[in-house]
């Protein structure tokens, strides 16, 4: 996965975005791990375990639900908070700002939210500082045209407003 944290690197988070975090990992510690662990004993008293299908689909969510604590300890143990842009004057397009920018191509303007990976939704305008796109934008200023290669091609976005 694109962003998977790891020990050297930051976690760009909004607040909302560690609050989401963090309550994430404390359902999957308190309610999620009950929950598999009972679908375990259940499934292990219908005997041979070897042919026990709900038992090892059961074991499958532990490992699943173990890993993804896992990777929000690491994540929310590196947090850095993406600052408010408005507080920044350089004008320039930082990890927190939103960009709004024309496809010279088409016209269309588009709106973007530069996050860090764990909070990015392309479908929802939130894209990450590391995508093609959100890398390509960050530190570009108001009227400076960006080219994007991607995978459909490459993009001319002219950066329109900043906030």
């Amino acid at each position: 996965m694109a962003g998977e944290p790891s020990e050297n690197q930051p976690t760009f988070l909004t607040r909302e975005g560690q609050a989401q975090l963090e309550a994430e990992l404390r359902r999957l510690r308190s309610t999620k791990r009950r929950e598999v662990a009972l679908r375990i004993k259940r499934a292990a008293e219908f005997g041979d375990r070897s042919e026990n299908s709900e038992y090892w689909d059961a074991k499958d969510e532990q490992a699943f639900v173990e890993g993804r604590i896992q990777e929000l300890d690491l994540m929310l143990r590196h947090v850095q908070l993406i600052d408010d842009p408005s507080e920044d004057r350089s004008g320039a397009v930082a990890i927190g700002s939103t960009v709004c920018v024309t496809d010279a191509a088409t016209g269309e303007d588009l709106t973007f939210t530069i996050v860090g990976p764990a909070e990015a939704d392309p479908g929802q305008g939130r894209i990450s500082h590391v995508s093609p796109v959100g890398a390509a934008l960050l530190g570009h200023a108001v009227d400076e045209t960006v080219t994007v290669v991607v995978p459909g091609g490459t993009l001319q976005l002219r950066v329109r407003s900043i906030q």
